[in-house]
């Protein structure tokens, strides 16, 4: 909870340093679509990726399955291979292990061993998709701090259909408990979309820095945009909205 009522700036590595030109461009462009597409480029040159229809079998489908596959993957399911990736990369970035991967994880040892194979199964379809995944989070929050310079909290929702399967940590304020999330959650910033997806609506003040992804980050020609927000998790401290 100390996280989320007082951020600070995450960073992976040397990623912005070692990728410092495609920063430098992106610190030029004043167009919010184009730095999108711009970062597509960059990626698509840097791992290959727009040279997979040269390739054959195996090679071909590693380098077709880029981020956005992995987007794509989540927003059908999040309990996907797709979705494993994810839960993965934060697992070995940010050190939350994942809470859910179609079944509750914690002390489900059977669980979590289908979801590390689903992680070794999503991680060897692609091209150094973690890599990938690092400058997706990186260009993310170089977008944020540009869009919300004097912000370092944005308001967000999540539905759920079963608000009593999180973990509620102890609180002290039983108006606003304290809830576990799994590693990368989705969010929106739509309240009313939020009811969308489930009879329980939880409003959440979200630090900057832990958001991974946003729909608007890429322009609709790479991922068609629904308001929707990829938050790393962990504890969060919530408001249950009335319907």
């Amino acid at each position: 909870m100390e996280f989320q009522d007082n951020p600070t700036p995450l960073a992976i590595g040397r990623v912005q340093q070692e990728n410092r030109r495609l920063f430098s461009i992106l610190d030029a462009e004043q167009n919010p679509s184009r730095r999108g597409e711009i970062f597509h480029e960059y990626l698509s040159v840097q791992f290959a990726l727009h040279q997979w229809q040269d390739y054959q079998n195996s090679a071909r489908s590693s380098l077709r399955n880029s981020y956005v596959r992995y987007l794509r993957g989540w927003a059908v399911d999040s309990n996907s291979i797709e979705g494993a990736v994810l839960k993965g990369w934060v697992h070995s970035r940010i050190g939350i292990a994942p809470t859910f991967h179609g079944v509750p994880l914690v002390g489900d040892a059977a669980g979590f061993d289908r979801y590390a194979i689903d992680r070794i199964r999503g991680s060897t379809r692609t091209n150094a998709i973690e890599s990938q995944l690092d400058l997706l989070f990186e260009f993310c929050q170089h977008e944020l701090r540009r869009r919300h310079p004097l912000d370092r909290w944005l308001t967000l929702y999540r539905g759920t259909f079963d608000g009593a399967a999180y973990q509620h940590v102890e609180s002290s304020a039983p108006a606003n408990p304290v809830v576990r999330m799994n590693n990368i959650s989705s969010f929106t910033s739509d309240r009313e979309c939020a009811w969308e997806f489930g009879s329980t609506v939880w409003e959440v003040r979200v630090p900057l820095s832990k958001i991974f992804f946003f729909s608007d980050l890429l322009p609709e020609s790479i991922l068609r945009g629904e308001q929707e927000y990829l938050v790393i998790g962990g504890e969060y401290r919530v408001r249950k909205l009335l319907f």
